[in-house]
C-alpha cells in the first residue's frame, strides 16, 4: 500500500467519523496529527541518535530521555502550531465574529417583528401579501445574520402562526419560510463567502461583488413564484381584509417603513457598499456593522445586558467553531497532500477525460449530497480544497465555481431527507404542521435553485459582470 492509498484511507475515516457524529473540527485535528506523525516520522534518525548516546556512555535515564525526546521530535507538531497561528493571524477571518455579532444583536433586538408587520401592511394589495412580506423579511434578516437556523426559527415563530391564522396553505407558508431563510449564505455580506474566499485565496471583495446579482436574482425568482402561485390559486393565500390589518394611510405606511425597514436596510447597504466601493476592508466594514447593530438595538430600546451577553456568547462559540475547523482542515489538507492523496485524486479525475460541464455537474452533485449530513462550514473547509486544485485543468474560474457552490448549498437545506431548514421549522411549528408538508412545500424552491444555476452557467456575466465593472477583468 502506497502513501497515496493511506491518504485516501485517511479521507474515508474522516467521512465515517462525521457520519458517526464525532466533532468535525477535533476529528480533523486528530487525523491530521495522527497520520501526519506517520508521514513525517524519521525512525532512522531517532535510532542513530540513540546509538550515539550509547557509544558516548550515556546513562539509562539519559538514553530513555533521548528516546522520548526523539519520539516527540516530529514536524507534524510544528505544522499544527504554525497552522493555528496562521488562522489566528488571518485578517480576512476577523470579519466573521464581527458579522456574527451584528446578526445576533439584530436578532435579539425585536427589529424583525416590526419589519414583518410593516412589510405585510405595505404589500397587502399583492397576491400572497403575507408570504411576500415573510420572504422579504427573511431575505433582509438572512443577509444581516447569515445564520440559516436563526432566520428560519425566528421567522417560524413570527410569520408562520400569522399565515396559518390567515388560512394560508400549510405547504405554501412553510416553503416560503424555509427557502427565504437560506438566502443569507448567498447574499453578501455572507459569512460563507468569506470562508470560501479564505479557503480558495480569492479576494472577499470580488466574491461579494460576484454574488450580489445571483443572490438578488434568486430572491427575485422566489418572489415571482410566490406571487404567481397566489394568483393562480387564491385559496393558497387569502387576501387580508381591513379588519385583519386595519386601515392605514399612505403617510402612515411610509412612516412605518422609515422606522422599521429603512434602518436595517441602510445598515446592510452601508456595510456592503463600504466593502464593494473600497471605503473599508471587510473587517472594518464588519466592525461598522457590529456597531450599527448595537445602535439599532439601543434606538429600539432593546439593548439589555442579558441580550448583549447572549450575543457575545453565541458569537464567541460560533467563531471558535469556524476557526478550529480552519485549523483542523489546514492540518488535515497538508498531510493529505504530503502523502500524495491530492495528486492521486487529481490524476484520477483528469484521467476520466471529462468536459468542463461534466466536471461541474459531478462536483456540484457531490456537494449537494454532502450537504445532507454536513453543515456548509464543513463542506467549504474540508472538501472545497480538494476541488480547487482541479479547476485550472478544466479552465474554470474559482470565483465562478464558488458562486455555484453557494447557490448549490441552498438545496442542501431544502432537500429531503436531511433538509435542515425543515427540521428547524418543525421544531417550533404547531403540532398539526407535518414534516412531510414542509418537505413538499420546499420542493418547488429546489427547482428554482437549479434554474438559477443553469442561468448562471448560460450567462456567466451574471457572476463576472459586477466585479469586472468595479475592479476590472
Amino acid at each position: 500500500m502506497t502513501d497515496a492509498h493511506i491518504a485516501v484511507g485517511m479521507l474515508l475515516i474522516l467521512i465515517l467519523a462525521i457520519f458517526l457524529g464525532f466533532p468535525v473540527a477535533f476529528t480533523l485535528m486528530a487525523l491530521g496529527v495522527g497520520f501526519g506523525y506517520y508521514a513525517y516520522f524519521d525512525g532512522g534518525r531517532m535510532w542513530r541518535a540513540f546509538e550515539r548516546a550509547v557509544e558516548d556512555g550515556a546513562s539509562w535515564f539519559e538514553q530513555t530521555e533521548l528516546w522520548a525526546g526523539g519520539f516527540f521530535n516530529n514536524r507534524i507538531f510544528d505544522l499544527f502550531v504554525n497552522q493555528t497561528y496562521s488562522v489566528i493571524q488571518n485578517d480576512v477571518l476577523t470579519a466573521i465574529p464581527l458579522f456574527l455579532f451584528m446578526g445576533y444583536i439584530v436578532e435579539r433586538a425585536n427589529i424583525v417583528d416590526r419589519l414583518f408587520s410593516t412589510l405585510y401592511i405595505a404589500t397587502r394589495r399583492l397576491p400572497g401579501s403575507m408570504a411576500v412580506a415573510a420572504l422579504v423579511t427573511c431575505t433582509l434578516f438572512a443577509t444581516a445574520t447569515g445564520i440559516v437556523g436563526a432566520v428560519v426559527t425566528l421567522m417560524g415563530l413570527l410569520a408562520l402562526p400569522a399565515m396559518l391564522k390567515a388560512k394560508y396553505d400549510v405547504r405554501y407558508a412553510t416553503g416560503v419560510i424555509c427557502a427565504g431563510g437560506t438566502l443569507g449564505i448567498l447574499i453578501p455580506p455572507s459569512i460563507l463567502l468569506i470562508v470560501y474566499a479564505a479557503t480558495s485565496g480569492i479576494s472577499v471583495v470580488r466574491m461579494y461583488a460576484a454574488a450580489l446579482i445571483p443572490g438578488m436574482m434568486l430572491a427575485g425568482l422566489y418572489l415571482i413564484y410566490v406571487v404567481t402561485r397566489a394568483l393562480m390559486n387564491p385559496s393558497l393565500a387569502p387576501k387580508p381584509t381591513d379588519e385583519d390589518i386595519g386601515t392605514h394611510t399612505t403617510g402612515q405606511i411610509i412612516w412605518m417603513m422609515f422606522t422599521s425597514f429603512v434602518p436595517l436596510a441602510f445598515l446592510i447597504l452601508a456595510v456592503l457598499g463600504a466593502i464593494l466601493f473600497g471605503f473599508a476592508t471587510p473587517s472594518e466594514a464588519a466592525a461598522i456593522g457590529a456597531l450599527g447593530g448595537l445602535l439599532l438595538a439601543a434606538v429600539y430600546r432593546a439593548l439589555t445586558w442579558q441580550r448583549l451577553k447572549e450575543s457575545v456568547y453565541l458569537t464567541a462559540r460560533t467563531s471558535a467553531m469556524v476557526c478550529w475547523l480552519f485549523v483542523g482542515s489546514a492540518t488535515f489538507a497538508s498531510v493529505f497532500a504530503y502523502l500524495g492523496g491530492q495528486q492521486l485524486i487529481s490524476d484520477f479525475v483528469t484521467g476520466l477525460d471529462m468536459s468542463p460541464l461534466m466536471f461541474l455537474i459531478l462536483a456540484q452533485l457531490i456537494i449537494f449530497i454532502l450537504g445532507w449530513p454536513l453543515e456548509w462550514t464543513e463542506i467549504i473547509v474540508i472538501f472545497i480544497p480538494i476541488f480547487i486544485p482541479l479547476l485550472p485543468h478544466f479552465g474554470i474560474d474559482p470565483l465562478f465555481f464558488g458562486i455555484l457552490v453557494a447557490i448549490n448549498l441552498q438545496t442542501a437545506f431544502l432537500s429531503p431527507p436531511m433538509a435542515m431548514s425543515a427540521y428547524y421549522l418543525k421544531g417550533i411549528a404547531p403540532a398539526h404542521v407535518k414534516l412531510t408538508d414542509i418537505f413538499i412545500g420546499m420542493m418547488p424552491y429546489m427547482g428554482i435553485v437549479i434554474l438559477c444555476m443553469v442561468l448562471i452557467y448560460i450567462f456567466p456575466s451574471l457572476v463576472f459582470g459586477l466585479p469586472n465593472a468595479l475592479y476590472g477583468g
